[in-house]
């Protein structure tokens, strides 16, 4: 469970360090639903404890594309730094701060970026066909994925979201705060556990009619998803700075 009194602003300024990397995420749909702690909790490594609001447990899908990933002091050099992405992942802490993201799975376009991912960042990528189609005037945006490898497979994602409203920043202590301004990464490998750093201005986040949804990747993570309709947020998007990752000292 969360602790009442976690700090989640101070993830929010920018480290004191140079970034290692430089990255741009755009059009991004947050899809969420509220699941029992008692389903998400026995998924997380040793070390980790669920991240909660309310009392309740949430995991996310969120499909989006990557511009202009490169490493610090290189150029972006096209196919190999612009790709979509679609990630599974649920909210955690380490023992009461640092709140973060666990990532049960994360799928990109680029076989590349796949494997440097893994080896680099320690993080469960795997290799998807995907496809984003943005109506004139984004009106509309409409993502597809299917899984490649490495297994376990089929794991697929097909939704159409559309964005309404005015796009504003989220207010601390809301539900929306706590679901998309999230700073830090968790990995896992070999038995040790590892921490990343994100840092990105606040996102500016609107509301969304979702259609269409259907998918597979929750079920291949291990999860259960409700029958209800998921909480939807879309941003246009946000410029990244990533830190380097580090091993957590339990």
């Amino acid at each position: 469970m969360a602790p009442p009194d976690i700090d989640r602003l101070s993830p929010t300024r920018r480290p004191d360090e140079r970034p290692v990397m430089y990255q741009s995420w755009r059009h991004l749909l947050f899809l969420h639903w509220s699941l029992p702690v008692e389903q998400v909790a026995p998924l997380l490594p040793e070390g980790l404890t669920l991240d909660t609001f309310e009392g309740r447990a949430w995991v996310g899908l969120v499909p989006f594309t990557m511009r202009g990933v490169r490493p610090r002091g290189l150029p972006a050099v096209g196919f190999l730094s612009d790709f979509h992405e679609t990630n599974v992942r649920t909210y955690v802490h380490f023992q009461g701060r640092d709140p973060g993201v666990w990532f049960f799975s994360l799928e990109a376009a680029n076989a590349i970026a796949v494997r440097l991912a893994r080896a680099w960042f320690k993080l469960p990528y795997h290799y998807a066909g995907m496809e984003l189609t943005a109506a004139p005037g984004g009106t509309s945006y409409a993502y597809r994925s299917e899984r490649r490898w490495p297994p376990p497979a089929p794991a697929t994602c097909a939704v159409r979201c559309m964005p309404r409203g005015p796009a504003s920043t989220s207010t601390p202590g809301t539900l929306q705060h706590f679901l998309v301004e999230r700073y830090f990464l968790y990995s896992q490998a070999h038995g040790e556990l590892y921490r990343g750093q994100v840092h990105h201005a606040p996102y500016e986040v609107r509301g969304a009619d979702v259609e269409g949804l259907e998918e597979t990747l929750l079920a291949a993570a291990g999860l259960s998803r409700p029958s209800e309709a998921p909480l939807a947020h879309f941003s246009e998007g946000v410029d990244v700075d990533v830190f380097r990752l580090r091993r957590v000292v339990r």
